[in-house]
């Protein structure tokens, strides 16, 4: 890629996604058990709260939780702001179907479309996360 290309390339990409949880520590357990993923920080943050950060090297999960949250129970895919799910790619589907049905975790919707397969499952709190491996 020349310089001039460089500079109006506009590729993105996300280092970081922010959610709540009502336990963050729980929700970081199950995704380094799932992913091999690591905590990389935890500590008191904004509003008397608390944050895990956990992933891999170049992006990772900020789960918070403060004392003054609460269930949202309007949880659909036609709300505004809602997470429907977030997209976790692998290199071995298999397997890591075989580790969430170890984990609990019931996996569902198994798809196979186009380049990729993935399946569906649900961590605490009803977070739907959706494990993909591309051909």
């Amino acid at each position: 890629m020349t310089n001039e290309q460089n500079k109006n390339s506009l590729e993105a990409t996300i280092e970081h996604v922010n959610l709540s949880a009502s336990d963050p520590d729980k929700l970081a357990e199950q995704l380094c058990q799932l992913f091999n993923w690591k905590v990389r920080w935890s500590g008191a943050s904004m509003d008397d709260g608390y944050t895990v950060h956990v992933g891999g090297a170049s992006s990772y999960m900020a789960i918070y939780r403060n004392s003054k949250l609460v269930e949202n129970h309007q949880r659909d895919h036609s709300t505004i702001h809602n997470l429907n799910h977030i997209g976790v790619v692998v290199d071995d589907l298999k397997r890591l179907r075989l580790r969430a049905v170890d984990l609990d975790l019931s996996p569902f919707n198994d798809r196979d479309y186009g380049p990729c397969r993935s399946f569906y499952c649900h961590l605490i709190d009803g977070l739907e996360l959706e494990v993909i491996a591309y051909s």
